[in-house]
């Protein structure tokens, strides 16, 4: 299949910050989205706002079953009207690994739930970070990791239809935060309807970028990235990438460390890094630095890699209020793509896309600069 151009929800603003999903889907379109991965908490904040407009008194435990999964059809009509088709539910966190075993089966309840979910959203897939709990909290045995995700597995083998997980090392997750270890618990897992999201950030925040340094890097660098993208081309099967990530990230003026404005002592600084400072493929304007090309380069030519390409921007744009944050973020995911379009040469969704894509290159120039403060 050709590539085609997703976008996650929340990368288009935060439903806290007054960003309603239908406007964010609106701006989606206008700029050439095909899909997006759902955030769940846009789903909940649909959900929240029809229980009110039913009168039902809110929860401390959140929206219930019943208005999630109103919540979902009525998401789907949404999506629909636009053309935008749903291509996963995420993020299902803090699953895999936990020593708390009764945490474990209630999170297996609320599975059941989001299989749900995905049903009525009409996508097969529900996407699974790598837990990132404290250290204390998620086992160092990998055999437990590998057989709590056989059973997530095996649960969406006999869902009807089958549901598929794509599985993502975050570059701060406690025990899997490299692609390497990523893969080795797909392999172990070793079901077909488990697989890999591969991710530009997570992959060259892990091991190329670090943001508690000076230099935003960390030691041979380069050639942790070089040997990294030569092992992922020579191992892991394209079949099992699920889907993919592509954005880029800036880099700093001053370590992440106390006393900087994103230092937060809850928080592993690159976790503070991601939600603040992620920037689309090609943003060198604004700092951004990783190798993404390369890996990018890897992804669709080393692997091969067609499909779903999602921007799932993390920043603190995301988070401020006005109707125009939504669609600034939209537009500047469009000209990002238009540019790793032409970097790589990709096939793209029908000759539409690609003279929209044409036009946002003219457009390019005129984007409006990004409204940013300055990294301390």
């Amino acid at each position: 299949m050709p590539c085609k151009l997703a976008i996650s929800s929340m990368s288009l603003g935060r439903c806290f910050a007054g960003h309603p999903l239908a406007h964010k889907l609106d701006v989606a379109k206008k700029y050439g989205y095909k899909g997006i991965e759902l955030f769940h908490e846009d789903l909940a904040d649909i959900a929240d706002r029809l229980s009110s407009s039913r009168g039902e008194a809110p929860s401390l435990d959140g929206p219930s079953a019943a208005a999630q999964i109103a919540a979902a059809r009525h998401i789907l009509q949404m999506c629909r009207v636009r053309g935008l088709e749903i291509i996963c539910l995420q993020p299902f966190m803090h699953y895999d690994g936990l020593l708390d075993r009764a945490e474990h089966e209630r999170h297996l309840q609320k599975l059941a739930l989001w299989i749900v979910l995905a049903h009525e959203l009409q996508t097969d897939m529900i996407q699974i970070p790598a837990n990132f709990l404290p250290a204390h909290q998620v086992t160092e045995d990998l055999g437990l990791i590998v057989a709590d995700l056989q059973e997530v597995a095996d649960v969406g083998l006999r869902a009807s239809p089958p549901i598929r997980f794509a599985y993502e090392s975050l570059c701060w997750s406690t025990r899997v935060d490299t692609w390497e270890r990523c893969w080795e618990v797909v392999q172990r897992v070793d079901r077909h309807n488990f697989g890999l999201c591969l991710d530009t950030f997570n992959i060259a925040g892990r091991i190329y970028a670090d943001p508690a340094a000076a230099s935003g890097r960390t030691p041979n660098a380069d050639e942790a990235v070089r040997q990294a993208i030569a092992g992922l081309v020579a191992h892991v099967d394209v079949a099992k990438v699920f889907y993919v990530q592509v954005v880029d990230a800036e880099r700093l003026r001053e370590p992440l460390v106390p006393g900087h404005a994103f230092y937060s002592a809850d928080q592993p600084c690159r976790m503070s890094w991601s939600r603040n400072c992620r920037l689309f493929y090609g943003e060198k304007d604004h700092g951004a630095y990783l190798p993404v090309k390369e890996l990018a380069r890897a992804f669709f030519h080393g692997l091969g890699f067609e499909g779903w390409v999602s921007l799932e921007l993390f920043n603190r744009r995301m988070s401020e209020e006005g109707a125009e944050v939504p669609e600034e973020l939209a537009r500047r995911g469009a000209v990002s793509w238009a540019k790793l379009v032409q970097d790589m040469r990709l096939a793209v969704d029908g000759p539409q896309q690609q003279q929209q894509q044409q036009q946002q290159q003219q457009q390019q120039l005129s984007v409006p600069p990004m409204r940013i403060s300055a990294s301390l």
